[in-house]
């Protein structure tokens, strides 16, 4: 699956993370925390700012400009306005229900003065986890039989129904209100393809 979706990443998270760069003239000696995040995005772009990376992964390590901790994004173990910017790149989606997304981003909007939250927009035709066209729209019953069979992720992951089911339950995605509410002191950017609407980021600079 990896193998499949890695080009596909990586010309859109290209293209992401060039704009937010420019967007928000990042520097060498920007601070940045990447809530959920992994060095990949960091290695597109030519600045070469300092990069927290949070992770439920138990880890911890440091490798130059970089730096990994095991942490919670619902509950972050940082200061307010610790850091110049907080990011976070379609994590949200994935963080639990309601109010765990809105315990995420009052974590985000708390531990930097700017920030910058990508998250796949529920409206848009194609489910970027399962790679299937309208699958997304459908109720979660259905959804959990259908992305067994009619999806690329089902197609070369070849799940269990448990582990489809688990699967379908780990994303909620948003729409364009909705990360409004959650991040009601920033700007809705939309992240067109094809004419229509594939991402949405929430941007306060």
């Amino acid at each position: 699956m990896d193998d499949f979706y890695r080009p596909i990443l990586k010309y859109f998270r290209q293209r992401r993370m060039k704009a937010f760069a420019k967007m928000f003239s990042v520097t060498d000696q920007t601070r940045i925390i990447d809530i959920g995040g992994y060095k990949f995005n960091w290695l597109l772009i030519d600045e070469r700012p300092h990069v927290l990376l949070v992770n439920l992964e138990n880890e911890h390590w440091i490798d130059g400009r970089f730096e990994k901790v095991c942490g919670d994004g619902r509950c972050l173990k940082c200061a307010d306005n610790e850091f110049d910017i907080a990011f976070s790149n379609s994590v949200i989606e994935h963080v639990g229900n309601c109010q765990d997304q809105l315990a995420f981003a009052n974590e985000i909007r708390r531990v930097a003065p700017r920030y910058y939250v990508q998250t796949p927009n529920k409206w848009f035709f194609i489910e970027p986890h399962l790679i299937a066209p309208f699958l997304h729209w459908f109720s979660e019953s259905v959804r959990v039989k259908l992305a067994r069979y009619c999806s690329v992720w089902g197609w070369m992951t070849k799940p269990s129904r448990a582990e489809a089911e688990a699967f379908i339950k780990s994303i909620r995605l948003l729409d364009k209100r909705q990360m409004q509410q959650l991040f009601h002191d920033a700007q809705i950017l939309e992240e067109k393809f094809l004419g229509t609407t594939k991402s949405l980021i929430a941007v306060r600079r």
